[in-house]
């Protein structure tokens, strides 16, 4: 079979699996691995394989990009301890605690002979790397706490990174090169650093294009170039192509598309990467079931049940040890998310191409390939069809009630409503449109915005919990302007740097007293697995 009706074939499966999914309302990607493990095993037909090629050149970069450019990098920022934490020390202490659980349990249970310490390291840092696209889908279904999925995505975004540059190294160390603690952490350093210096260098200059032409169709071809351009540069210079995406893709997608881009072309952008992300994960999901042979993990299961006991634990250490220290910053959550982010740590294509990468003669390869496909198989399945139980279990997720849904809808309506009636005041001031014209349309808004504005009140009379996170947004956003108002001032020298620090603190403490729209509240309120904490 050539490739390109391999290639038809694996979308016309998605499509089905998709439309299948959703009718039984099962984690699409989940149904995608399951359809392609059955499909496997009757050998329908010969599908392209999932290799280092395909997915560094094609897949990842458009995942990666995607990802990034719909990231908030304000909330993302206002998490950047936590995602920095679990993203980059984290990582490092869950391979080492991973390898130190794995070997001697191997070992002494001579399952495989020879089977030490570095082969246990060189799984463990194949490993590591999260997929959070099954997970992030279903929090947004099941209407989980917006500052979970940013700290679930966020997460990834940066140990995809990490996790192929800390491979890198610890492969060098197994096949005969010097190791020192120095000499790693600085590899690591610049090669992280060098990727994000490019990300951003690719991610501005496409900017600057951007903002000097008018055209959708150019201006996503350039988003396009941002994204597989970054990687590519990057990856030739021997830098990590994934940051320097991850920052490109924020970049545009924080900086470029609302400064530079008019509102037709961010939709027709967001909607082509949309898209072109659900076209990828079909095919990266698919192949991954087709590529694992069952057979051959069968003969490995005990091996691929102790590696995905060791993976968990080592997860679950970090996560818990992260979440211990946030406790005393204002990036503290509850124990309760410390469960769901342990579960959430899906493992995907990424692990699945580094150990193909191995050379050949490499040490208990073949092993190594097997407990990563069945690792990366039973999280995606197994984790990924109790990830909604476990939500629910733990009170973070469920059903909305009926007047949630309408004042969502009303909300949503009316944001909709005032911001047409500010561009109709813009058409008004520029004369781009003919008075009479623009005075009708404002007339329909406005009995729109009345009627909005009636379904509203009609809603806040059923409950006081409406008004309530109304008044808490507004007190919030005060609080915000009056920050910013301080600072402003002390930079001026209007006031001196004790009087700034003693306001600030202030105010952090009012800040940290409030719950914004988002649901966050203090600490000492979030004893109950249904709340959120300060923070994001």
């Amino acid at each position: 079979m050539n490739f390109e009706l391999g290639f038809v074939l694996l979308f016309s499966i998605a499509t089905a699996v998709a439309i299948v999914a959703r009718y039984f309302k099962f984690p699409y990607t989940v149904a995608l691995v399951v359809a392609g493990l059955t499909l496997g095993v009757v050998h329908a037909f010969e599908p392209p394989h999932l290799t280092k090629g395909l997915l560094f050149a094609i897949i990842l970069p458009g995942l990666i990009f995607e990802a990034a450019f719909h990231v908030e990098f304000r909330k993302f920022w206002k998490n950047k301890l936590a995602i920095h934490a679990l993203a980059i020390p984290g990582v490092v202490a869950s391979v080492a605690i991973t390898a130190l659980l794995l070997s001697p349990v191997v070992g002494g249970m001579n399952l495989v002979p020879g089977f030490g310490f570095l082969s246990a390291l060189v799984f463990a840092a194949v490993i590591v790397s999260t997929d959070p696209i099954a997970v992030v889908g279903l929090f947004k279904v099941l209407g989980a706490p917006k500052r979970l999925a940013v700290l679930v995505e966020g997460e990834s975004l940066l140990n995809d990174g990490t996790a192929v540059v800390l491979f890198t190294l610890i492969v060098a160390v197994a096949s005969g090169g010097q190791f020192t603690v120095g000499g790693a952490t600085l590899d690591f350093i610049r090669v992280a650093g060098m990727g994000g210096l490019i990300g951003g260098a690719v991610g501005f200059g496409v900017s600057q294009v951007i903002q000097r032409v008018d055209d959708a169709m150019v201006e996503i071809t350039l988003t396009v170039i941002a994204a597989y351009g970054s990687f590519v540069v990057a990856e030739h210079f021997h830098y990590s192509g994934v940051i320097a995406t991850v920052t490109a893709g924020m970049l545009c997608g924080n900086w470029t598309a609302h400064l530079s881009m008019s509102p037709t072309t961010r939709v027709a952008v967001a909607s082509f990467w949309e898209y072109l992300a659900f076209a990828l994960n079909s095919v990266v999901f698919l192949l991954i079931g087709l590529e694992v042979q069952l057979a051959s993990l069968l003969a490995s299961w005990k091996p691929i049940l102790l590696a995905y006991g060791a993976v968990l634990a080592g997860r679950a250490a970090v996560v818990f040890l992260v979440s211990a220290l946030l406790r005393f910053t204002s990036e503290r959550m509850p124990w309760s998310w410390s469960a769901v982010l342990t579960w959430s740590g899906l493992r995907g294509a990424i692990s699945m191409v580094l150990v193909l990468g191995l050379p050949d003669d490499f040490a208990h390869r073949e092993l190594l390939v097997n407990m990563t496909f069945g690792v990366v198989v039973l999280s995606i399945i197994f984790q990924g069809l109790t990830m909604a139980p476990l939500l629910k279990r733990l009170g973070i997720t469920g059903v909305k009630d009926v007047y949630q849904e309408k004042y969502e809808r009303a909300r949503g309506r009316m944001s909709a409503i005032h911001a047409a009636l500010t561009a109709l005041e813009s058409m008004r001031r520029t004369r781009d449109i003919p008075a009479d014209v623009l005075e009708q349309l404002e007339r329909d808004y406005q009995l729109k915005a009345t009627e909005a504005e009636r379904e509203l009140t009609a809603l806040k009379q059923q409950t006081t919990r409406f008004h309530e996170e109304e008044h808490e947004e507004a007190v919030r956003r005060m609080l915000i302007v009056e920050k910013d108002a301080l600072l402003k001032s002390y930079q001026k020298g209007a006031i001196g740097r004790d009087v700034f620090e003693h306001l600030s603190a202030e105010l952090d403490q009012r800040l940290a007293g409030v719950k914004d729209a988002e649901g966050h509240v203090p600490l000492e309120q979030s004893s109950s697995p249904v709340a959120e904490p300060v923070g994001g």
